[in-house]
């Protein structure tokens, strides 16, 4: 049997009452602090399922958590089922592996149709501008014509790098041209070979659990 001292029992009171007390404070910043319209928050999870959070944005890894409404906060939650038939759709039509559309979905956007990166990628498999305009798609925020567009992407870089995953999944990142100029291998940036952890990772749990 363990006994608990009166000092140890003040402590733990103490401590109790001081998380009590952070809890309110943080309910009171969030819904009655007044916030701009640009107080929304943003999130990325890594490879080792930590989470981090920010109010600004550094970087692509970053996508809006929740969004701030006149000083109250809504979550953003978005429901990845109902693009299946859409993705499978395109990879049939471009012969690539639906997990992994669904896996650089997960990782680019979680789902999100509207997500802007510090970047500039856009929409729900975070294409560049250029990349949007050489794939043709014609409304890079319809989720049909940015899948369609990143789908073929993937296509392309599948072709260029002889089907290695690895190498096709670091050049969706950091470009084909980067992964060719370090001799077809995975470039040397910690975003990019974070991002290729991530992937494969979402990759093995859409095989072994058809979901993640």
């Amino acid at each position: 049997m363990t006994f608990i001292t009166k000092n140890q029992k003040i402590q733990y009171e103490v401590i109790f009452r001081f998380k009590i007390l952070l809890f309110v404070i943080l309910i009171a910043l969030l819904f009655f602090h007044p916030f701009s319209a640009s107080a929304d928050i943003y999130r990325y999870i890594d490879e080792k399922g930590t989470i981090h959070f920010t109010n600004v944005p550094t970087d692509r890894r970053y996508r809006v958590y929740v969004h701030s409404y006149g000083g109250y906060f809504r979550s953003i939650k978005y429901d990845c089922k109902i693009y299946d038939p859409l993705i499978r759709e395109m990879a049939i039509k471009y012969q690539v592996d639906c997990d992994l559309v669904r896996a650089v979905i997960k990782a680019e956007s979680d789902f999100n149709p509207s997500a802007i990166s510090p970047k500039g990628a856009k929409g729900i498999m975070q294409l560049m501008p250029g990349t949007a305009e050489d794939m043709s798609v014609k409304n890079i925020f319809s989720p049909r014509d940015n899948i369609e567009g990143g789908v073929k992407y993937l296509r392309r870089l599948l072709n260029i790098f002889n089907n290695d995953l690895h190498l096709t999944v670091a050049a969706y990142n950091a470009g084909e041209n980067a992964v060719i100029g370090c001799n077809y291998a995975i470039p040397p940036y910690d975003e990019t070979q974070e991002y290729v952890r991530r992937v494969l990772y979402y990759l093995r749990g859409y095989k072994n659990n058809g979901t993640h």
